[in-house]
């Protein structure tokens, strides 16, 4: 709904509105681009012009329906970078577009509201597809139970304290391969063989701090261990950069 003060300036006739895009990753980074020429505050949110992000023409209709649209950008350093991209820091962000009157940042409306969804690179340039808030709509939603239990170590279900003693540990890289799936330790001792197996490993800093990936299997070797994980981690990762590993739970 277009707030009155906004629709009155559209009846006008002269107009000075432009677009603008918040992004909010689900790390907490928030991001804000717009297609005018001169940066915008907009609930707290510098968006920044001249970040060469557009968007297609909005459809969206009543009932439950699926809105989706598409946006497209460039890559770059200082807004959207391919490393970002490439390292899942962008899958399912939230989305928000606003129609907005520059010469008044507090005349806008909010145009759409969703997530993005599969983002593809062509080039120096990136298109990701905006996914409506009724899309989760299509998703499956339920509990299923089986023979094992389906929590996972620590969430909510499960309501394990995992930081207690013995339940997770963190090193420092010392080799990784070029995939960044197998990790070899020299000394990483007082953990039973498997002990990490089906657990979890963060990035606490580095270039792919904050990015998570699953143990597929963890051996003990002398002192130390090998460690390989399901999916190799997205974004560099270099020896000194520190880890937490959660143990898993058969």
């Amino acid at each position: 709904m277009i707030p009155a003060e906004l629709q009155a300036h559209l009846d006008g006739g002269t107009t000075t509105t432009c677009r603008a895009w918040t992004v909010r990753r689900r790390d907490g980074t928030v991001l804000g681009f717009t297609d005018h020429d001169c940066d915008l505050l907009i609930e707290g949110v510098v968006h920044r012009a001249g970040s060469g992000l557009t968007a297609r023409a909005l459809q969206q209709g009543t009932g439950l329906a699926v809105d989706n649209t598409e946006a497209s950008g460039a890559l770059s350093d200082a807004a959207i970078s391919e490393a970002d991209l490439a390292a899942g820091r962008y899958d399912a962000a939230e989305v928000r577009i606003w129609l907005v009157n520059w010469a008044d940042g507090t005349q806008r409306a909010e145009l759409f509201r969703g997530s993005l969804g599969e983002v593809t690179r062509l080039g120096a340039e990136f298109r990701a597809e905006l996914r409506g808030l009724s899309e989760a709509l299509n998703q499956p939603v339920g509990q299923a139970y089986t023979r094992d239990c389906s929590a996972v170590l620590g969430d909510g279900r499960c309501r394990f304290d995992t930081v207690q003693a013995g339940y997770s540990a963190e090193r420092a890289v010392e080799a990784v391969d070029g995939a960044r799936r197998m990790f070899r330790f020299a000394d990483f001792a007082g953990f039973a063989d498997r002990w990490f197996e089906f657990g979890r490993v963060e990035v606490l800093d580095g270039a792919a701090r904050g990015l998570v990936g699953l143990v597929k299997s963890d051996r003990v070797v002398g002192a130390g261990r090998v460690m390989e994980l399901w999916h190799g981690i997205r974004a560099d990762l270099r020896p000194g950069d520190m880890l937490r590993f959660t143990a898993g739970c058969d």
